[in-house]
């Protein structure tokens, strides 16, 4: 029993400090946000909450600059402001930004916050239990070899939460009478938006999947639906 303490312990650790990080987060989007009262975009969310049978689909704007669309813990939907100005500029299309608010939608409606808290408290259990044999083993890099692996596995898996939330909105999209194109065109432009392209990250360590796999993933979607690529 001794032995899976140290285990035991960085499982609570985790569970703990993502549910402090889940309450710092809401705190702030309740400071820094309020209801998105765009008559164009409210528009077509309408389209979509008809499309899952609610009544309507609420969606904040979160006023910081970063290019961004946010799932929150608790459900709520947020644009930053920085996209919205991507909008209102004629950068970001109406279409595209409500690929946008369902994709975030896919997110909440899959699960992939609570799945998080676990993921995250089983990568901190990982990191510890890998930790502790291979610093026996390799004294002094053990523990920076554990730490990648964990690193490893949460990227692999936050990537396969993006390609189901990409999957759900498309779904959507195509329910709600908007289609595909306009996802595929706002992936072309993510690199532009967010200047993700001025870092090169090595693919296994990305929490996003490439642009080119996700358009990919999309058309595979379109053909197994019998839709054609739109």
């Amino acid at each position: 029993m001794l032995k899976l303490t140290p285990i035991l312990l960085a499982i609570a650790y985790g569970l703990l400090m993502f549910r402090f990080s889940s309450w710092r987060l809401a705190r702030e989007l309740d400071d820094k946000s309020a209801e998105l009262a765009d008559p164009e975009l409210r528009r077509l969310t309408a389209r979509m909450a008809e499309a899952l049978g609610l009544d309507r689909i609420k969606v904040h704007l979160y006023e910081v600059e970063p290019v961004n669309g946010l799932a929150a813990p608790d459900g709520r939907i947020f644009i930053t402001r920085g996209f919205y100005a991507r909008f209102r500029d004629g950068t970001v299309s109406a279409d595209e930004m409500a690929s946008v608010i369902a994709h975030e939608l896919g997110h909440v409606a899959l699960g992939h916050s609570r799945r998080r808290m676990i993921d995250f408290s089983g990568q901190n259990a990982m990191r510890v239990a890998l930790g502790m044999v291979l610093s026996r083993l390799l004294p002094g890099i053990g523990v920076h070899i554990a730490n990648s692996l964990a690193s490893l596995l949460a990227a692999k898996l936050s990537r396969s939460d993006e390609f189901e939330a990409d999957a759900y909105a498309s779904a959507l999209l195509v329910k709600a009478g908007i289609g595909t194109g306009p996802q595929k065109t706002l992936f072309r432009k993510l690199d532009t938006l967010t200047g993700s392209g001025k870092a090169p990250v090595p693919a296994w360590f990305m929490s996003h999947p490439k642009v080119d796999d996700r358009i990919a993933a999309i058309e595979a979607n379109e053909a197994k639906w019998g839709l054609g690529a739109r």
